[in-house]
């Protein structure tokens, strides 16, 4: 996913480690060669257009608004069809009272409406006040999350790593995200929840503590499942 970062200072553009420090937990509890966290792609303001989310200083938020208020004010001055007229009005009258498009509660149709017009706002944007600039890497994080990702783990051997998927896939297309002959011969997903792997003290004490579960295909991911694919290859 591709992350616009406006107004804040010390984060560069391009690859992006999301430094969750459950990562961090997990690779206390469980041997592996190396760590490697979920990544996302951080872009410049000038590609808001593009990117899946938008982090945002409390102070520039107020020209991401306008940008699209004045878009919107152009469009309504040009006389657009009935659908699109009433659209755009709730959008204006959102904007105005400084809250982003995406949060305009705009229905399917009124979606549809305007599906043409690409604005800044009409995707999460999560607003960073001064606190959140102190520690950029939760901030991150928390971006990630609010633009509606999580992630899942896998641990021992080569790596523990952190997998970014969107919230609400399930299980079959979770195991795509790492190889797609997982998919293909997908059989079940052992699964230890986040929170009973680090009560048992690690992966191999979660499974003598039965909190182990085999999963299907339909079975939808939670952020953080400790995750196994069995799979035919």
């Amino acid at each position: 996913m591709k992350i616009s970062v406006v107004g804040i200072p010390g984060i560069p553009v391009g690859k992006h480690n999301l430094k969750d420090s459950r990562l961090d937990q997990a690779d206390k509890l469980v041997e592996a060669k190396k760590k490697t966290y979920a990544q996302v792609d951080v872009v410049g303001e000038d590609a808001t257009l593009e990117a899946d989310a938008i982090v945002v200083s409390r102070d520039r938020l107020p020209d991401l608004i306008l940008q699209d208020l004045e878009f919107v004010e152009t469009r309504l001055g040009r006389e657009p069809a009935a659908a699109e007229k009433v659209a755009l009005e709730k959008i204006k009258m959102n904007l105005e009272a400084e809250r982003t498009v995406f949060q305009a509660g705009l229905s399917a149709e009124e979606l549809q409406a305007v599906t043409v017009h690409n604005f800044h706002t009409n995707k999460p944007v999560t607003v960073a006040d001064a606190t959140d600039l102190e520690n950029t890497d939760a901030l991150m994080v928390r971006a990630f999350a609010e633009a509606g990702y999580i992630s899942f783990l896998t641990v021992g051997g080569k790596e523990n790593r952190a997998w970014p998927i969107r919230k609400g896939q399930t299980a079959w297309e979770a195991g795509g995200t790492i190889h797609s002959d997982i998919q293909k011969g997908f059989i079940r997903a052992e699964i230890v929840s986040f929170a009973d792997f680090i009560a048992a003290g690690g992966e191999t004490e979660a499974k003598r503590a039965g909190k182990q579960r085999l999963e299907l295909k339909q079975y939808v991911m939670q952020d953080y499942d400790l995750t196994n694919f069995r799979f035919n290859k």
